[in-house]
């Protein structure tokens, strides 16, 4: 695997099985159950292993409901800001539990749906979001139903909520304020139904997080309303996991050290541009500073500035850390830079290529 040819994704599962471990914990001491959301990762070669360890999946529209059902197994929940009438009934015949995001949606596809368990998301009107782009309790949001009285309305039509109000939130003494503030809204609500999810942003697998007392807080919540509760973790469960492998092409000096790799923030880290942040290259240490650009033509297609030991040559080989989530789902064919491969680290240190993109792959995605 070393001379294997870059850029591409290395999945490792024994930092994946580690997260896989807080899941259980959290299984067994809270009584949660775990949904892994496909909308942060979906890179199904490695579900053999995290069905292992988690209940199921939810998703964000008909395309994931089916990979959910078809590679991941158990539980299957399907959630979409708006489902279209064409495609409701294949969501349903794929899904276990249907979460309708608007009271609109429940009644339009009340009769379609009779057969299937159903819930409604909630928007508590707070949340854990620095960012205006991703907050689902901004103003004016459309992210499912904020006004109790109209939902005590439609209690009958329905066994379960959702609200997802967190957002890479690592700080569980946020989570129980931000938990406590959708009490005080929704639990009048909460004791006539049967289940609630609390969906994901919760970063409980990282280092130092209060699991202990994570567990117990959500065991007394489902006690306390007499509901199963579910997690909805993305970055949680493969935070930490998976590196973006690349080949320095090119160096130039435009009054900063300037490394040019064979890869690209807009079409394999998207989410780095869409936030204005910075790759992640360890250890980012040394006398030498260098500014890695994407081979994209956008001017503003960098990874970042990071430090080096030696000087940077051209070959020499980079990985860019914490390259899974809301990542890999987001790769494109901007430019048509080559899309990379994804490789898999199993358990027995083998290294495994899943997928490799052609030419063919970029043709046929177009017409």
């Amino acid at each position: 695997m070393a001379e294997r040819q870059t850029p591409y994704y290395l999945i490792d599962e024994a930092r994946l099985l580690a997260n896989m471990r807080v899941m259980d914990e959290v299984r067994e001491n809270s009584g949660a159950k775990l949904l892994l959301a496909l909308k942060c990762f979906a890179s199904w070669a490695v579900f053999p292993l995290m069905a292992e360890h988690m209940d199921g999946t939810t998703s964000s529209s008909l395309y994931e409901v089916k990979l959910g059902r078809k590679k991941f197994g158990g539980e299957t929940h399907a959630y979409s800001v708006a489902y279209a009438d064409h495609e409701i009934a294949e969501v349903i015949a794929n899904a276990d539990k249907i979460i309708f995001n608007s009271i609109s949606q429940l009644e339009r596809f009340e009769a379609a749906s009779a057969g299937i368990t159903r819930g409604l998301r909630l928007n508590p009107g707070v949340s854990t979001s620095s960012f205006d782009l991703a907050d689902p309790a901004r103003p004016f949001s459309r992210l499912g139903e904020w006004d109790a009285e109209k939902v005590e309305a439609v209690l009958g039509k329905i066994s379960g909520f959702m609200v997802h109000n967190n957002c890479e939130n690592g700080d569980f003494a946020l989570f129980d304020d931000m938990l406590g503030a959708v009490e005080a809204r929704f639990g009048h609500l909460f004791e006539r139904v049967e289940w609630v999810s609390l969906g994901g942003g919760i970063h409980f697998t990282g280092a130092g997080y209060p699991v202990d007392a994570f567990c117990r807080r959500l065991k007394d919540f489902a006690e306390k309303y007499g509901v199963q509760v579910y997690l909805e973790p993305g970055e949680a469960a493969i935070t930490k996991t998976t590196t973006l492998e690349l080949t320095v092409l090119d160096r130039l000096f435009n009054g900063k050290e300037l490394a040019i790799v064979d890869s690209s923030v807009e079409a394999h880290m998207l989410d780095l541009l869409i936030y204005r942040e910075s790759a992640k290259l360890e250890p980012n240490t040394g006398p030498h500073e260098v500014m890695i650009c994407g081979k994209s033509c956008l001017a503003g297609d960098v990874f970042g500035t990071f430090s080096f030991e030696a000087p940077l040559e051209i070959g020499d080989r980079i990985s860019i850390q914490d390259a899974a989530g809301y990542t890999m789902v987001k790769k494109n064919w901007f430019n048509g830079v080559k899309m990379p491969a994804i490789a898999v680290k199993r358990l027995d240190g083998e290294i495994e290529v899943v997928r490799d993109f052609t030419y063919d792959d970029f043709e046929n995605s177009l017409s």
